[in-house]
């Protein structure tokens, strides 16, 4: 067998292998005799069938499964001759092949780039310092108050955030259009749930009132034949609903389900699961950090196979996403090319991981697994339930074990550069967007 390689860019391989005559003629003669051990033609008995009859019935289609199978098993034996490492599935283009010539091919394919781990001596990352405050606590209380608001009917108009139920008919041009029209409907003022103006509208309107609302529809928007145009909402106020917060209590504290029943001991669970999810923010903010800098220190060329299979996997996850929202099939038609950019973070960070894995030595062990899926269980009433959930999935328990040595590449890079603490707010970290 002769091998040659052509580096047709920085990564493409061209091997040309060919393959001698002897070498296919043996597998076809091999092939032939093991089929007329069992070939039936009519005028012969089972296994009596002579070899040049069975050569001249067979022999061309013997050939030709002999040669794909050829192509296979000598490709194998080349890369593993010439050292090279194949990046997806390799392009293979036959050239003619006449009985008595032997075979040549050609296959193309990437090879996985050679990978130098950088010097991390002289970088720098940011680690979250935070501190959880009596303020950050009474706020998170807050937020609890107002996700069990109760709503009370009063007799006045209607302001800012209280809860309108109204029914209403659209028109658009003096016509009514569908979904235009509505019966009881609860409506937040404040909320901009609904288009420009309406909650708005509603404000000052007591039980009973009557108002037209002069508005337009947005453009873009949902219903295209709707868009930019101007419409009318005839609304009549069914009631108006004030909202009541729960006071911070005993009695509270004990219908939140808190053990003891009490105030203080709310505040301490408030804490406790603040702190839980301080911690695995952290935990995020410094991985992502990492991942930055491995990035950021390791400029690779990345084999374009493995993006386009990561670009496709990532739209047929959203893909999937989207469906079980309940969007239909059409609708999550998603080209790859718009996941390009994050396949070629995740396949430039997989290359890279991997080479420190396999610079390190870095595996798995199963306390590391154990303790990690404690981790997870821990918030759950049934922990030892979770925990057997993805022991008893081997793909489930694959998962974590990708996270454990995920956990294990980013400390040994922290052990090679300066950790630097960056003071931080509860807040700051966990919502950097205001949203609360």
């Amino acid at each position: 067998m002769q091998v040659s390689v052509e580096s047709t860019t920085a990564l493409e391989r061209k091997l040309t292998v060919v393959v001698d005559e002897q070498q296919i003629d043996d597998a076809v003669q091999k092939k032939l005799a093991n089929l007329s051990r069992s070939v039936k033609l009519k005028g012969f008995r089972a296994g009596k069938v002579p070899m040049n009859v069975v050569k001249q019935r067979y022999g061309s289609q013997v050939r030709q499964e002999v040669l794909q199978d050829v192509i296979q098993s000598s490709f194998y034996q080349a890369i593993t001759q010439e050292k090279l490492n194949p990046a997806g599935m390799p392009s293979f283009e036959p050239k003619q092949s006449t009985p008595g010539e032997g075979l040549e091919y050609t296959a193309t394919f990437e090879v996985y780039p050679e990978i130098s781990l950088a010097d991390f001596s002289g970088v720098t990352i940011e680690k979250p310092a935070v501190d959880i405050t009596d303020a950050d606590i009474d706020k998170m209380l807050e937020t609890i108050r107002k996700q069990h608001i109760t709503w009370q009917v009063v007799e006045r108009a209607a302001q800012q955030d209280d809860k309108v139920t109204v029914d209403f008919k659209g028109t658009v041009a003096g016509e009514l259009f569908d979904g235009g029209s509505g019966t009881d409907m609860e409506v937040e003022i404040g909320k901009g749930r609904l288009i420009a103006g309406f909650e708005d509208g509603l404000v000052g309107l007591k039980t009973g009132d009557e108002k037209t609302l002069d508005l337009t529809f947005p453009d873009p928007y949902q219903n295209k034949d709707l868009a930019g145009k101007p419409v009318q909402f005839a609304v009549t106020v069914k009631s108006v609903k004030e909202p009541v917060l729960p006071e911070l209590t005993d009695e509270f504290a004990a219908k939140m389900g808190i053990e003891g029943g009490t105030l203080d001991r709310l505040r301490e669970e408030v804490r406790d699961n603040m702190a839980r999810e301080l911690a695995t923010k952290i935990e995020n903010e410094v991985k992502k950090n990492v991942m930055d800098q491995l990035l950021e220190l390791h400029n690779i060329d990345i084999p374009a196979s493995l993006v386009r299979q990561e670009a496709l996997g990532l739209a047929q996850q959203m893909a999937s996403n989207m469906q079980q929202q309940g969007m239909s099939t059409e609708q999550t038609q998603l080209s790859p090319d718009l996941f390009e950019a994050e396949a070629s973070r995740r396949v430039s960070l997989g290359l890279v991981m991997a080479e420190i894995v396999k610079q390190q030595d870095i595996k798995a062990d199963e306390d590391k697994v154990r303790e990690r899926i404690e981790k997870i269980a821990e918030p759950y009433e049934q922990k030892d339930q979770v925990i057997q959930w993805y022991y008893g999935d081997k793909r489930r328990k694959a998962e974590i074990e990708s996270l454990v040595i995920e956990e294990k590449i980013v400390d040994w890079v922290l052990g090679q550069v300066t950790v630097k603490d960056k003071s931080m707010t509860f807040n700051e970290i966990m919502y950097p967007n205001n949203e609360k």
